[in-house]
């Protein structure tokens, strides 16, 4: 146990020592770092804090030019005409004359209807008529005979005559109701054979041949849209619409049709009308466009983006719109000075389209704008403005770059 113990204290004391001596080193390196620290020339980051570095930015000149002014809004196509043919006569389908999907022209057969019971109807009432012609025929010869007998001899009454005169004219109702009937038999087997009341695209065949139709029946055996031409209905705010008015009044607007994604354009057409009505409920007012649809680009029920173009802003002012920013005081650019020196400068947009905005005031066409690094920018910021690389070029990578010398762009150091 007291072999143990002082070697135990002869560990202790050898540790103490061994801290002691890395505390007295640790006091005598900090002076001399401080020294070196402190002691060196100032001159180099005095310098570096006293150039003010230029900021890399894009610019873009403002333009002189006429700019399109568009109202935007959400629309959907809908058919110039929709017809649901359904049977005008109770019978058989026996005949469809048409394939889904097919262009039909107006007056082209689609369907036929069993016809032989309106036939037999039609030849009965052709037999009819000849029947009640004939008693008709032999009403007016004794009616003349009667006559003359009531002249010449005054072997008949006028009462005879009277009655026979009546008999004339009651044959004669019956002879016009049979050429009545025959002519509803007519019309029904015209019916029998339906044909297309417009120009348009058959849809889905909703009815097999060899089933029974009715005239009662609720549902149609097809339907025809009309694609070409076709309208899209779409809205805008209510304050567009005393502006959209005043430019129908000078003539009509062109309107365009977009996809969903707003990427592809879809067909060109005219404004047709305004509604009557502002909904409540959006403050919105409806409006109807017609389009040609030439190449059946536009479907019935489909949703398109819509631009109406209300007019062209003749020798406007337009710059990049990712020029323009905002702050408190409202709108403005950074200008690029002749010294690529920033200069902020408030301005007026009178509307953004495409990517671009119209400015009313503050800028003049001849200057250059910032459109890109204006969060490093105030006023008086030296500028490096960087040049756009031609289309179609490429940086060489350092690999493919040949030896000894430097590509575009800011030496590097």
């Amino acid at each position: 146990m007291g072999q143990t113990t002082t070697s135990e204290h002869k560990l202790v004391g050898s540790g103490s020592k061994f801290a002691g001596v890395k505390a007295l080193a640790a006091l005598i390196l900090l002076p001399c770092l401080m020294w070196l620290g402190c002691g060196g020339d100032p001159k180099p980051s005095s310098a570096r804090a006293n150039t003010a570095q230029a900021v890399p930015v894009s610019v873009s000149p403002a333009q002189k030019r006429d700019m399109p002014y568009y109202l935007t809004g959400l629309g959907s196509v809908s058919a110039f005409y929709t017809v649901n043919i359904k049977s005008r006569v109770d019978g058989e389908l026996v005949a469809v004359n048409f394939k889904e999907g097919q262009f039909v022209n107006k007056g082209d057969l689609l369907a036929v209807i069993d016809t032989r019971p309106y036939q037999v109807v039609l030849d009965q009432s052709q037999a009819t008529l000849f029947r009640d012609q004939a008693l008709l025929r032999d009403a007016k010869l004794n009616l003349d005979r009667f006559k003359n007998l009531l002249q010449v001899s005054g072997a008949m009454s006028q009462q005879q005559v009277d009655t026979q005169a009546s008999l004339v004219d009651q044959l004669e109702g019956t002879v016009r109701n049979d050429q009545a009937t025959i002519e509803n038999a007519k019309l029904n087997l015209i019916y029998c054979h339906i044909t297309s009341p417009i120009s348009g695209r058959v849809g889905l065949r909703l009815v097999d041949p060899g089933n029974m139709v009715h005239a009662t029946d609720t549902n149609a055996l097809l339907v025809i849209t009309q694609l070409q031409p076709i309208a899209v209905l779409f809205t805008l705010p209510e304050d567009n619409l005393p502006e959209v008015a005043q430019q129908m009044a000078k003539g009509s607007l062109e309107v365009e049709a977009y996809s969903r994604d707003d990427q592809t354009k879809l067909d060109t057409g005219k404004l047709e009308t305004i509604d009557n009505q502002i909904d409540q409920t959006t403050g919105t007012g409806k409006l109807k466009a017609v389009f040609n649809n030439k190449g059946n680009a536009l479907w019935p029920n489909q949703f398109v983006n819509i631009r109406l173009l209300l007019e062209v802003r003749k020798d406007s002012t337009v710059i990049p719109a990712a020029a323009i920013q905002r702050g408190p005081q409202g709108t403005y650019v950074f200008v690029a000075k002749a010294d690529n020196t920033a200069d902020i400068r408030p301005v007026t947009v009178a509307f953004t389209q495409d990517n671009l905005a119209n400015i009313a005031s503050g800028i003049s066409p001849s200057e250059v704008v910032v459109t890109d690094g204006q969060d490093k920018l105030q006023a008086g910021s030296k500028l490096e403005i960087r040049q756009p690389k031609p289309a179609g070029t490429q940086q060489p990578t350092p690999s493919s770059a040949p030896s000894g010398k430097q590509g575009s762009g800011t030496p590097t150091s």
